[in-house]
């Protein structure tokens, strides 16, 4: 069991994942402050190709938080969740008349930072 709750952070994170990180970022902004709980219900429904990733990061971060450091699921709110651009793949497409244009093909890292709702 956590000594004090107040300070404890626990985060996940999913490094080079094969989507474009405005596209996610779209999906992450769709969860903060929430609670964990809700925010796993939001990306169960939502569209996006992104809410798969996402959720797999959140529940990573939950489980981490209970393995870990004996938190609840049902204590924990999302404290931030951001996207960083990943490596970009650098690809050829072939054109007109010879020439080429290029195909980026880029990654994102996903991180979601969780921590327990101040109750007192």
């Amino acid at each position: 069991m956590a000594n004090n709750t107040d300070t404890v952070e626990v985060r996940a994170t999913a490094r080079f994942v094969r989507i474009a990180p405005r596209k996610a970022r779209a999906v992450v902004d769709l969860i903060h402050h929430q609670t964990a709980l809700k925010a796993l219900e939001t990306l169960q429904f939502c569209n996006r190709a992104a809410a798969e990733d996402v959720s797999k990061v959140l529940r990573s971060a939950i489980a981490n938080a209970e393995n870990n450091n004996g938190l609840r699921a049902q204590d924990l709110v999302i404290k931030t969740a951001y996207v960083d651009e990943g490596p970009t793949l650098k690809r050829i497409r072939p054109r007109a008349k010879g020439s080429a244009s290029r195909i980026n093909k880029r990654t994102s890292h996903i991180t979601v930072v969780v921590a327990p709702r101040k109750e007192a």
